[in-house]
């Protein structure tokens, strides 16, 4: 049994993995100001709530763009699981080539979601992934045929964007990020929402084809979507094949497995 940590910005995903199957998922809010403590009574309850024993974890495996948290989620696993866990470095424990410079400034989620993306839809085909993750911040990372990470974009999330209208515009409300009925907006509201949603439709399709067009091979590259708002973008972008929600932890576990046989 694996447990599988991401600490990202917005939210720490935890999953339990019976050897591949992933059999139970969380999903905490993140906040800075959390003692080891007081995680792991929160992660102790869930274990409860599913009927799943802290004994019955063999192993622990950590990814964080968080630095305050690290620590003090590695203080939690050593204290509430009396094991250590292993903390993926993007340059040095995952297994894959990283030729962003410096390797050491890649956030260690992109390097894990590159991994899960390109060993279930690269290695085997031989083609280069992209990979779309919808999270606090929307990334887009490039995994070459040779399985290696390439590189990306940075954009501001979905969330920042919509917060960063309503605090700047003194007449604009705030507005829940959602597919308006038209473009052509025809309240305030509707037409927020509409440069929102449609607008970042357009950018990952915009994004996406000038990636492929610069990827030796991108022309065959399929593109991989995860995070929270994936589901409802992806269905309506034009470059977007599949998206999976699981993609990190995924990754995670694929990484422990390399380091551990």
């Amino acid at each position: 049994m694996l447990l599988a940590i991401d600490i990202g910005n917005t939210n720490i995903v935890l999953g339990v993995f019976d050897r591949e199957l992933l059999t139970e998922s969380w999903r905490l809010v993140t906040m800075r100001e959390r003692t080891s403590d007081e995680i792991g009574i929160l992660v102790t309850q869930l274990f409860e709530r599913s009927d799943i024993d802290l004994a019955s974890i063999d192993g622990i495996i950590l990814s964080s763009v968080v630095p305050p948290l690290t620590r003090t989620m590695e203080e939690m696993c050593e204290r509430f699981f009396e094991k250590r866990p292993l903390t993926v470095d993007p340059a040095g424990n995952t297994g894959m080539p990283v030729l962003y410079q410096p390797p050491s400034d890649v956030g260690a989620d992109r390097v894990v979601n590159g991994i899960a993306a390109y060993e279930a839809f690269g290695r085997a085909d031989g083609v280069p992934v992209i990979v779309v993750d919808f999270g606090t911040a929307t990334t887009f990372d490039a995994i070459s045929a040779r399985g290696e990470y390439l590189g990306g974009v940075i954009c501001p999330g979905i969330g920042i964007s919509a917060d960063a209208l309503f605090q700047r515009a003194a007449r604009l409300p705030r507005v829940d990020v959602r597919k308006p009925p038209e473009v052509i907006g025809r309240t305030t509201v509707t037409s927020m929402q509409s440069g929102l949603f449609f607008g970042y439709v357009s950018m990952v399709d915009g994004i996406v084809t000038r990636m492929r067009e610069e990827m030796e091979g991108g022309d065959r590259a399929p593109c991989i979507a995860t995070g929270g708002m994936a589901d409802i973008l992806a269905a309506e972008t034009k470059a977007i094949q599949r998206v999976e929600p699981d993609l990190t932890l995924q990754g995670l576990r694929i990484i422990w497995d390399r380091n551990h046989g």
